[in-house]
């Protein structure tokens, strides 16, 4: 192996090239919203005609993670990112023509299967270069998935306006697709020296599980259970901000931070996503000191705090920002600890399908969030609150109480608990 080959081989190599495939992919869900005011003053499709195509989009990203991920396993990362590339340029290309919602819908499927692609991927194998420091990896990747949105989103919205909607999906979707495309070809699956053993002191498997052996065991479906509460907990607040701060009469009210005054909607929902991408590498690298249910109990009754402080005290707009910018701190650190965890319990080898297996609770918990709106009008938002911080800290709790001893119990029962101490294993020792 030359010089070259050996740097980009490396596993930080590795994880900043997954981190730039996820920030290229991200503008298929993030940059949406830009596009659905032009397309419906072009065809005059109804608004709610026009958001089926991205819940279509969102469900088929979800649902596929996890036969995209056992096509990572089985034939590594390069030829999966690759056709999600081949995806999600086409995708846009196709949006750029559609001139029927038939055809808006097909896009948005094939949309789905280039961000499942890359997703799924860039976090299996993130898990796989870093057994030793799970969740930071994981965060870090799944971090890049907010950034490339954060950088690109100006271009988008300019070229928009200068050129319409059409030529936008056009361009950035040939570059978006073609710069995956070439990142792909560098991407490697881990050698026997690539990956460095764990020395953490918290249970952790020397088994690799297949998924579907996974999908038999109780502890993953307790797994599971709490991705789903945890993720529908937030999804169920956190999409009614807008609203929230509307019925309050806040979502105009001009704020003025470090110099930049902006309505207070806007101004909260900026601050909401810095700290919805800060959190995941910041939990998972605490969680990789820690333990992952350690972690999840201080963060998921944090959050079911912040819910509770948010319903209390929201009509002051200072406390409004902070207590929206805590609950998106508590919530999105679950993209960096779950994939973590299911690392930690079935394995290294099987990772990118078992992280895909368990994404499915994303899917999951997205089908629960209409019920904030039968809350909302059954007893107002306070209803809303109280019922997602009630599943967040039942959350926090049964991490700590029910899952970590679960989880313990049962790698001790299979006879394959490690004891890690402060020197490092030797290479030969690796067993994945």
């Amino acid at each position: 192996m030359d010089g070259n080959a050996a740097f980009w081989k490396g596993r930080w190599s590795q994880l900043f090239i997954g981190m730039l495939c996820m920030a290229l992919v991200a503008n298929l869900q993030y940059a949406w919203t830009l596009f659905v005011a032009p397309m419906q003053a072009r065809h005059h499709w109804e608004p709610a005609s026009i958001q089926l195509a991205f819940s279509i989009f969102i469900l088929t990203e979800t649902w596929l993670v996890p036969v995209e991920g056992w096509l990572v396993d089985r034939f590594g990362p390069r030829p999966v990112v690759a056709l999600g590339a081949v995806c999600a340029g086409l995708a846009w290309v196709i949006y750029s023509f559609a001139t029927t919602l038939p055809e808006l819908y097909a896009a948005s499927v094939i949309a789905g299967v280039g961000a499942g692609c890359v997703y799924g991927t860039c976090v299996g194998n993130a898990l796989k270069w870093f057994p030793d420091r799970r969740g930071l990896a994981a965060g870090l990747t799944a971090a890049g998935f907010g950034a490339g949105a954060a950088v690109t989103v100006i271009p988008i919205a300019n070229m928009i306006t200068r050129s319409g909607y059409e030529h936008t999906f056009f361009f950035f979707g040939i570059l978006q697709g073609a710069s995956i495309f070439v990142l792909a070809m560098l991407l490697a699956k881990p050698t026997g020296r690539g990956a460095v053993a764990p020395k953490r002191k918290f249970a952790v498997t020397k088994v690799d599980y297949t998924p579907g052996q996974m999908a038999r065991t109780p502890v993953f479906w307790a797994i599971y259970i709490s991705f789903v509460a945890v993720a529908a907990g937030g999804l169920m607040a956190t999409a009614q901000i807008g609203p929230i701060a509307k019925d309050l009469g806040l979502a105009r009210l001009p704020m003025t931070l470090f110099g930049l005054t902006l309505p207070l909607l806007t101004m909260t929902l900026s601050i909401d996503n810095i700290c919805n991408g800060f959190t995941r590498p910041l939990c998972g690298f605490v969680s990789d000191k820690i333990g992952r249910e350690n972690t999840m109990f201080i963060v998921f009754i944090g959050e079911g705090l912040a819910l509770l402080g948010l319903m209390q005290y929201g009509t002051n707009p200072y406390a409004f920002m902070t207590f929206a910018a805590l609950i998106f701190l508590c919530w999105g650190e679950i993209f960096s600890i779950f994939p973590a965890i299911c690392a930690d319990t079935f394995g290294s080898k099987f990772a990118a399908g078992n992280a895909g297996l368990l994404y499915t609770a994303k899917g999951t918990a997205s089908l629960l969030v209409p019920l904030a709106s039968i809350l909302a009008s059954a007893g107002g938002w306070n209803a809303v609150f109280l019922v997602s911080a009630a599943i967040t800290i039942t959350a926090g709790v049964a991490a700590k109480f029910l899952l970590a001893p679960m989880r313990s119990r049962w790698i001790e029962a299979q006879g394959e608990s490690e004891s890690f101490v402060a020197a490092p294993r030797s290479s030969s020792s690796l067993t994945h």
